[in-house]
């Protein structure tokens, strides 16, 4: 398949399903969205254990309940300037499709803030930006009645080839 049908079948995908029920969180001020489906937990900051030669943003990883899950900081991996942790921040596991099966990973986030029932028609394309953007992990961007919220598709936020090495 050639990169522009991989690209039109890539835009498809993120069109197709958007409506639903969103976990919304805050990262640097923004407000962002997560497929409620896709969240398994919430949790509190807890001890991470940092683990050698692994991507900037990957935090290391915690135990929980008896399973290593891997910990990402969406803050680095959005590029956004770090931020010390407050009894706000937490970490919010999610369960992302990889070629190997689902895999559950952490994210770290400024805070939570609600579940929201978004329709389709709240939801917009991502904008033409005028240069080349990478926007992929974005599935739309909602218009809700407490503000802008981006919707990421979170399985290509963290579907990335070093996480897919990483929890094996």
């Amino acid at each position: 398949m050639g990169k522009d049908m991989e690209d039109a079948v890539q835009e498809m995908r993120s069109r197709v399903g958007r409506e639903g029920k969103y976990l919304t969180f805050s990262l640097a001020g923004e407000e962002y969205g997560i497929g409620i489906l896709k969240v398994k937990e919430i949790i509190g900051m807890m001890e991470i254990t940092r683990v050698p030669q692994t991507p900037s943003y990957v935090k290391g990883v915690i135990n929980l309940r008896g399973k290593v899950i891997p910990v990402v900081d969406l803050r680095a991996k959005f590029g956004l300037p770090e931020e010390v942790s407050t009894e706000c921040t937490c970490v919010v596991v999610v369960e992302v499709v990889r070629d190997a099966g689902h895999v559950l990973i952490g994210s770290v986030v400024d805070s939570v803030s609600e579940v929201l029932n978004i329709r389709e028609g709240e939801i917009e394309d991502t904008p033409d930006f005028g240069v080349r953007l990478d926007t992929r992990y974005i599935r739309g961007i909602a218009k809700a009645a407490s503000g802008i919220k981006i919707l990421l598709d979170i399985d290509s936020v963290l579907g990335t080839d070093e996480l897919t090495a990483f929890s094996g």
